[in-house]
Formats: C-alpha cells, sequence, structure tokens
C-alpha cells in the first residue's frame, strides 16, 4: 500500500499545508486516502478528516503502546489506497533530548514508513542544503526518502534551491510549494482555527486549490511509489457488538476536541454515539443513558451556549435523573457556573459544577500526564492508571464554594516533576469533569467501565421510576 510519513525539520515548516494538498491530489485521482497525525493533536486531525472524507487517527508512542498504534494503523487503514500519516514537531523531537523515543522517527520506524521531509524555504538559498544534509547523516538508518520544499518564493528560487540540493544530498527532491496566502489557515491560541469554522464552500475552495499546486509543482507519481512495509494481514479487526445504551456527544462548533479511537472503543463496549450539538439544538437527543462533552472553543461561542437555555435546562434535567456525564476541558468549562472572558465579561453556563473559569494569556499545564484514580469513579474503581494530555488557555477560579466536589485524578505531568489532585466530580458521583483530554486505548477498561456506569445507571432509573 502506498504510504509515507509526513516530517519537519521543526514545527510550523508547513507538515500541515502539504498534507492537505497530498490528501485532495490524490482524492482528485480517484483514490481513498486514509490520514492520521502524530501526537496530541485534534485540530489538525479535523482539517484531515474534511481532506480526506475519512476519520483521521491519532498515533502517539507516548501514550500508546508499540502494538496499540499498529492495531490503530492497521485498523483505520482498511479500504484506503494510500495512508499519510502527518508527523509533530520536528522529525527527531520526542521525549526527550537524548532518544527519538515519542517522536516522528519513532512512528516511520514502527509503522515502517518512509519518511518525506518538509522544509521551509522561504528564507533560505544554498544553505538548505545543509539542512537536508544534516538531516540524512543524523540517522543514516531511517528512510527519508524525499524532500518537499514549502513557501518557495518563485520558480527561479526553486532551481536554485533544487541544484544545492542535488549538489550536496542524496535524498530526492519531490517538489515545492509556493507562497499561497489562499491556502493558509488561520491560527489562534491552541493552534490552528477548526475545520467547523469555515463554510462549506470556502473549505471546498481551499481544498481544490490546494489539489492544483500539488499537481502543478509536486512529483505525484514518486510520491505514490512510496510503500508502508507494515504487515497489516496480522492485525484483524472486531464488528463492534449491538448497542446496548446511547451516548450522546457534543459536536459542534464549540466541541470537537475527541480521539476519534474512544468512540470506536464505546461502541465495542455496547455504546451507541449519538452526536448533539450544545450550540444549535434546543433538546437533548432522545433516549439517552449518558453525556460525553469534549473540548473545543466553547470561549468562542460563550453567548451562544449560554443563550441556548434550553439546552442548558436540558443538560441540567439529564444531571437530575443520575445518568452519567463525562466531560474534558471546554465540556468541563461549559458544566461550570460560568466562564470570565479575556474582555471581562463573565459567561453563564449550566451550573452543575460549583466552579467558576477564566481565560489566561497564556497555556497552563501544558503536556503528557498519568492519572490515577483516588476513588471510584465513572471510569473505574480506584487504582486504576491511564494517560492523556493537557492544554488549555483557560483555569479554575476560586472564587466558587468547592467544598461539595470530590477529586478523583491525582495527576503526574511529564514536563515537570509535579502532582495535583483534579478530576472534579458531583457529590453522587455522577459527573466527571477534567481538563485532561484521556485517550481510552492507554487503557483498555475506560470505555468499558463507562458503558456500564450507565447500564447501571439506567437499570436504577428503572427501578425507582
Amino acid at each position: 500500500m502506498t504510504g509515507f510519513l509526513i516530517a519537519g525539520t521543526s514545527s510550523g515548516v508547513g507538515k500541515t499545508t502539504v498534507t492537505l494538498a497530498l490528501i485532495a491530489a490524490f482524492r482528485k485521482r480517484g483514490l481513498i486516502v486514509q490520514p492520521f497525525k502524530g501526537g496530541p493533536d485534534f485540530l489538525d486531525t479535523g482539517h484531515q478528516t474534511l481532506a480526506s472524507g475519512r476519520p483521521s487517527r491519532n498515533l502517539d508512542t507516548w501514550m500508546l503502546d508499540h502494538e496499540s498504534n499498529r492495531a490503530v494503523f492497521a485498523s483505520a487503514s482498511q479500504g484506503a489506497d494510500a495512508v499519510i500519516v502527518e508527523g509533530m514537531m520536528g522529525l527527531f523531537d520526542g521525549k526527550d533530548g537524548a532518544s527519538d523515543a515519542g517522536s516522528s522517527a519513532e512512528i516511520a520506524r514502527l509503522l515502517q514508513l518512509p519518511v518525506v521531509l518538509v522544509l521551509d524555504a522561504g528564507k533560505s538559498a544554498r544553505s538548505i542544503a545543509a539542512v537536508v544534509l544534516g538531516f540524512e547523516l543524523f540517522d543514516p538508518q531511517l528512510n527519508i526518502a524525499g524532500v518537499i520544499l514549502n513557501r518557495v518564493a518563485s520558480d527561479r528560487h526553486f532551481h536554485m534551491l533544487k541544484a544545492a540540493i542535488h549538489s550536496r544530498c542524496a535524498t530526492p527532491l519531490l517538489g515545492w510549494l509556493p507562497r499561497e496566502p489562499a491556502i493558509a489557515i488561520a491560527e489562534r491560541h491552541l493552534g490552528l482555527q477548526t475545520a467547523e469554522e469555515q463554510s462549506a464552500a470556502h473549505n471546498a475552495q481551499r481544498l481544490d486549490t490546494l489539489a492544483q499546486l500539488a499537481e502543478t509543482h509536486l512529483d505525484l507519481d514518486a510520491l505514490l511509489t512510496l510503500q508502508c512495509g507494515m504487515q497489516f494481514e496480522a492485525f484483524a479487526s472486531t464488528p463492534a457488538p449491538a448497542a446496548q445504551v446511547r451516548i450522546g456527544v457534543a459536536r459542534d462548533e464549540a466541541f470537537s476536541f475527541y480521539y476519534e479511537d474512544n468512540f470506536d472503543l464505546l461502541r465495542q463496549a455496547g455504546a451507541e454515539i449519538v452526536p448533539f450539538s450544545p450550540l444549535h439544538d434546543r433538546a437533548l437527543p432522545p433516549n439517552l443513558d449518558a453525556l460525553y462533552l469534549g473540548g473545543g472553543y466553547p470561549e468562542l461561542h460563550a453567548d451562544s451556549l449560554s443563550d441556548n437555555h434550553l439546552m442548558l435546562m436540558a443538560i441540567r434535567a439529564f444531571a437530575a435523573t443520575g445518568k452519567p456525564i463525562y466531560a474534558e476541558c471546554g465540556g468541563m468549562i461549559y458544566l461550570g457556573e460560568s466562564l470570565r472572558l479575556k474582555d471581562g465579561r463573565s459567561i453563564s453556563f449550566a451550573g452543575l459544577l460549583p466552579l467558576t473559569f477564566a481565560m489566561t494569556q497564556r497555556l497552563v499545564r501544558f503536556g503528557y500526564v498519568t492519572v490515577e484514580l483516588l476513588h471510584d469513579c465513572l471510569l473505574g474503581p480506584a487504582g486504576t492508571t491511564f494517560r492523556g494530555h493537557s492544554f488549555h488557555h483557560s483555569d479554575v477560579t476560586s472564587d466558587v464554594d468547592r467544598s461539595t466536589l470530590s477529586k478523583a485524578y491525582r495527576i503526574s505531568y511529564s514536563l515537570a516533576s509535579k502532582q495535583e489532585l483534579e478530576g472534579f466530580g458531583t457529590a453522587d458521583r455522577n459527573v466527571l469533569a477534567s481538563y485532561i483530554h484521556i485517550h481510552f486505548r492507554t487503557n483498555g477498561n475506560i470505555a468499558a467501565n463507562f458503558v456500564e456506569a450507565a447500564i447501571t445507571a439506567r437499570t436504577n432509573t428503572m427501578v425507582t421510576a
């Protein structure tokens, strides 16, 4: 199967642009493309999903063991003609400076993928050859199969760069992309703007432009000869059983930060995933047994979320039944009392948690985490451990009494030698909320525990009705 990993010399060189251009161009040629993103990223995966028409998946060698990464890769690639993995940061950047653990290079080795290296050539001339040569020599065992230059000023500029690279480097040059404002994706405090924020017409036009640029400037035929060496036959997929519970999932412009594998695992545990919009819907879907509210950008839609009084009432009424509600980051903020925006206004939300939140000027507690459950909760019994990550531009403020809240999590941060207690739960423990984005595959029992909590709550509701 055609397959390769798009890597960069660092963050910000244009990996996402090149990845989306290749997905769009291959689809124009009639190919089915399965995208992946290395690391804990929800924004790039959203754009990849839009471009490919297939859910993008995350690969992560810090959160998941090697076998789980291979299984995710093999399962999602079924039915595809080509697989494209977009790496994270620079090719060799990972957990520490002494190894490639947690890096794009480790993912490429694990999945036997050739690497296509993207460089920002916007301010480069002959020195770009030294950069390419350095990557060639840094790890000669890694298969760097080609180079793509991004933000090239002109055809003349490209030929100068090409001459420099050919004079000193062995890696083939697979083309270039010009500076083109029409294909840029705007950024904000957590990264790229989400795919959901632009109109369908705008997204279609941008993807069409990307595909045309790829056909014009990239050697697509050469890229299509690059092959993934992993044996997919060793990984058999298991069909999901009949659904036993219905889990409502908040999905719209305000809430879109989810690991797609979490949904797969919930389905495997017996759940039907039922999307709803806290922004646009006036009521919850019927016959739900649990709610799952992921992260996103509720701060950008705070007024509309707060003004949707019928949905807020429906969320409160659902909680009052004792059925489980699990929320992460932006979903937790939505369940809180209020959010103070950067303009100083305080916006009221559901009020299920006696917490207020405020937007901050910088990222708060960023990085990978390991979580241990201190007591039984919706995700499992005390002592259960799993992994996730934290990245947010908000924090809990202390002007509301939190004495009625339990804290189910002991969180250990990978980038700092510190721990903290978090994982806020209500007194009756049917609501669990945290800033941590959990990858359910880091502990195979999490999804099953949440489904079981939904089944138990439904049974209790029927008994007391």
